[in-house]
């Protein structure tokens, strides 16, 4: 079941996504639109479009998110494959997804700290060749 459901999803949020789906509900929402004089604009008219995009969009959140969480959890396999093939990395960060807020803001800190420091090299080195 498991399975069926996420090629569904896969390919639903897969087509949803292009621009002949976009198009598509323009059109819905043009025709829509234009056939209001002849309902006069009713309430029946009107619910008929709430109906529709609400349904369509309370489906499309649980698919494309389940579409989403599956690329992610992908990511994170592909990038701890790569931190654990490279020797000088920091195994640590294997698991960022399952650290502390409090955690993740420290390693920020850390990287941010990382950045300036090497920013600052590169200017020192640059400012070496100009002045060399």
């Amino acid at each position: 079941m498991e399975d069926r459901f996420r090629k569904f999803a896969h390919a639903t949020a897969e087509k949803a996504g292009t621009s002949a789906a976009f198009f598509i509900a323009v059109a819905v929402i043009a025709i829509w639109a234009v056939s209001g004089p002849m309902f006069h604009f009713s309430d029946t008219w009107q619910l008929v479009i709430n109906t529709g995009t609400t349904i369509v969009t309370f489906l499309m959140v649980f698919l494309i998110q389940n579409t989403q969480n599956r690329d992610a959890k992908a990511i994170h396999l592909k990038l701890d494959e790569l931190i654990r093939s490279n020797a000088r990395a920091r195994n640590g960060l294997l698991a960022l997804e399952d650290m502390s807020d409090d955690d993740l803001k420290h390693l920020q800190s850390e990287f941010e700290q990382l950045r300036e420091r090497v920013h600052h090299v590169r200017k020192s080195r640059s400012d070496l060749h100009e002045n060399g």
